[in-house]
């Protein structure tokens, strides 16, 4: 077969219309062998060694090979475990820049580049070959065959977002055709769009869709890696949702688009599926160990694992730097997504010295022209040596705050002395992000997520329940800030389940009345459950899908709550914060105000009462022409009623909303509200007032 030079740039490989160049960086290989397949990926039919090297770029150019054609690599090198290198031309390996493959992945004993047998276990080569194991990369036709995708901006103080997963969305849904379920396809079936623009959420953000693969130990378990976070490869879509790849996942896109809704990824450029210095060699491993993945400085045999997953990439190297923000520009530029969310994100910056808020990813991320316009957000710690760095990513970042999830919980579960640590959540979180010019919104505010306890779990259970795990039920977080109110799990006793549902309406409207964004679980403005499983990334069952044909009264009536939740963040700006509001004097100012249950503002030894459970949250917004607006909110969370005195208004006081009552009747005429105001225990009123600024006492 006749080969050419070719390019160093783009790496992958690109067809041109007569041929194909291939291009694949590894700084240490001595050789690099092209492998070209049938379509199916199923039959070898040429192999050819790519004949350039260029800045430790491996390149050829070979005519007449279109588009379609499956391919592999094998990489020639040395085998120096102790030296970092586990080169191993036995092993069929995966291009890091392929869009599509052919065939499926398959566990099996030739994965593993070491002689399992061997006493030492992973210094002697092993020499069995593995392609038949192995999915082979697809040479696609970039953008020809994608139509234009477009863009759906939504301002970060007006977001709301939605946390889901692709098959736990759809596997269950009566009106989505069983053959799509638990696909793109399914997920982007007008019934559950309309489902979710009806909520009022402004963005989904998706569980991993980047390809990947179940661990072994999984496998042999008989379980699956449900919620992605093992990645295979950064380019390509997961082959489980669906036929189409980038195709059927751009449609996606366009029909949550056409309905106003952004799309956010949840990317995971941490660590790969090749696992520790035991694990397979896959791709990145077999390609060049040293450059991609950070090793042990002691013994470059064995890896820095600040993902605790059994290797960290290494993004102080420039080429992963490169593959990443290439990853990142072909989801965002050419499938149209909106935002990433950076799994373990400290990882990205991070050296052999520790983690830089100014490190060259984080740089070279800033000034990229196509990412410039996305929302990032970043899960701000990871398993390394100072790993919590909570409000220390750069501006341009929104960052998960668990600060705000774990007072919450605490509060409405009745802790001592909460009142201090609830004020700064309900703020924005000022302590933490009010620094270089960041905003309130860079705090994503969230009760739950996919990791722990569903809502419905958090007020049903104090002890997780993993046992369908298969690890003993010592897996996932042992203190989840959780109560069951008197029984573990389900109850008929109906006194404590309407206290859980009003517990989830509390919950559900702390989170949509603090400063900056919120983010709601997929199932949890419904009440579901996973049984107490709080770690479920391998149910692959029902017991991370949401039952849609099990939703009942009081899960509408949930549903129902969260929808008029987010109408009244809509309709009063000041639950949109751009800037952060403080509590001032000046009634000229939209401000914040904290009063104590004698309606008049709180004072130091207020915030020290650590048995009182009773706050007020004013918020007032001015229209410039001498009118303000004011949004009264009433947290009690004592556990039993207490009256609340109202601060003066010329106007008077319109009740808005009351968790107590499961349908409040926010958007339709509301009624004076009297003071005192009688509270209900562990419960929420909320409350609005129109007048002239100077009218304000």
């Amino acid at each position: 077969m006749q080969v050419e030079t070719g390019t160093d740039y783009p790496l992958g490989a690109v067809y041109d219309g007569e041929g194909t160049n291939f291009a694949l960086f590894s700084e240490y290989a001595e050789r690099v062998e092209l492998c070209l397949y049938d379509a199916d990926g199923r039959q070898e039919t040429a192999r050819v060694d790519l004949p350039a090297r260029t800045h430790d770029v491996w390149h050829g150019y070979l005519p007449g090979v279109p588009a379609g054609t499956a391919y592999g690599y094998r990489v020639h090198g040395p085998y120096e475990p102790h030296a970092g290198h586990r080169f191993n031309p036995h092993k069929l390996l995966l291009d890091p820049y392929a869009r599509a493959f052919a065939g499926q992945f398959s566990w099996h004993p030739s994965h593993f580049a070491f002689d399992r047998d061997d006493a030492a276990q992973d210094l002697k080569a092993d020499r069995s070959d593995n392609a038949d194991y192995m999915p082979k990369a697809v040479i696609t036709i970039r953008n020809a065959e994608l139509r234009t995708c477009h863009e759906v901006r939504t301002p970060w103080h007006e977001t709301v977002i939605y946390e889901a997963h692709v098959r736990g969305m759809t596997m269950r849904h009566p009106r989505v055709p069983e053959a799509l379920r638990g696909s793109f396809a399914g997920l982007s079936q007008a019934a559950v769009i309309d489902y979710i623009k009806s909520l009022g959420v402004t963005s989904v953000e998706l569980l991993p869709v980047h390809s990947f693969i179940d661990e072994h130990f999984l496998v042999d378990k008989g379980l699956t890696n449900y919620w992605g976070y093992n990645t295979l490869n950064f380019f390509t879509p997961q082959p489980a949702y669906g036929a189409g790849g980038a195709e059927a996942f751009r449609e996606c896109v366009n029909r949550f688009h056409d309905a106003g809704l952004e799309i956010i990824l949840d990317v995971v450029y941490n660590h790969t599926a090749e696992g520790n210095h035991l694990g397979p060699t896959l791709s990145f491993r077999g390609i060049d160990n040293h450059s991609y993945y950070r090793l042990l400085s002691t013994d470059c045999r064995l890896y820095v694992n600040d993902s605790g997953c059994g290797n960290t990439l290494d993004l102080s190297h420039p080429r992963v730097t490169q593959l990443v923000l290439d990853s990142l520009r072909y989801w965002a530029g050419e499938l149209g997504v909106d935002g990433f969310r950076f799994d373990l994100a400290p990882v990205l910056g991070r050296d052999e010295r520790g983690y830089h808020a100014d490190a060259p990813f984080f740089l070279a991320l800033a000034q990229d022209p196509v990412l410039a316009g996305c929302k990032l957000i970043a899960e701000p710690w990871d398993l390394g040596p100072d790993g919590y760095r909570l409000g220390d990513f750069p501006p341009g970042f929104a960052e998960w705050n668990d600060r705000f999830r774990d007072t919450v919980r605490r509060f409405w579960r009745g802790d001592d002395g909460q009142l201090p640590e609830l004020a700064r959540r309900l703020h924005g979180s000022g302590d933490i992000f009010e620094h270089h010019n960041r905003k309130p919104y860079s705090s994503i505010n969230f009760i739950t997520s996919h990791d722990g306890f569903t809502l419905r779990d958090l007020v049903s259970y104090e002890r997780r329940d993993n046992r369908a795990n298969l690890e003993d039920n010592n897996d996932g977080h042992r203190e989840n800030l959780s109560a069951n109110y008197g029984v573990e799990g389900p109850t008929d006793d109906a006194e404590i389940d309407a206290l859980r549902w009003r517990q989830q309406r509390n919950l559900l409207a702390t989170l949509m009345l603090a400063q900056g964004v919120p983010m709601l679980q997929a199932g949890d403005e419904l009440g579901r459950s996973q049984q107490g499983n709080n770690n479920a990334y391998c149910q692959d069952n029902p017991i991370s899908w949401i039952d849609w044909p099990a939703l009942d009264e009081r899960g509408e009536a949930l549903t129902d709550f969260t929808r008029r939740l987010l109408e009244l963040r809509r309709s009063y700006r000041v639950l949109q914060a751009d800037e952060f509001r403080h509590d001032v004097e000046d009634p000229s100012d939209d401000a914040i105000r904290w009063i104590n249950g004698d309606g008049k503002p709180m004072r130091e030894a207020h915030w020290h009462e650590r048995d009182n459970r009773l706050l007020g949250y004013l918020l007032r917004e001015n229209d410039g022409n001498g009118d303000a607006r004011r949004l009264l909110v009433l947290f009690n969370a004592a556990e039993e009623a207490q009256d609340f005195v109202l601060p003066p208004s010329h106007e008077g006081w319109r009740l808005l909303i009351d968790t107590l009552d499961a349908r409040p009747d926010f958007g339709r005429e509301t009624s004076a509200a009297e003071s005192p105001r009688r509270m209900a225990p562990c419960s929420i009123q909320i409350l609005t007032s129109a007048g002239r600024v100077d009218n304000e006492s």
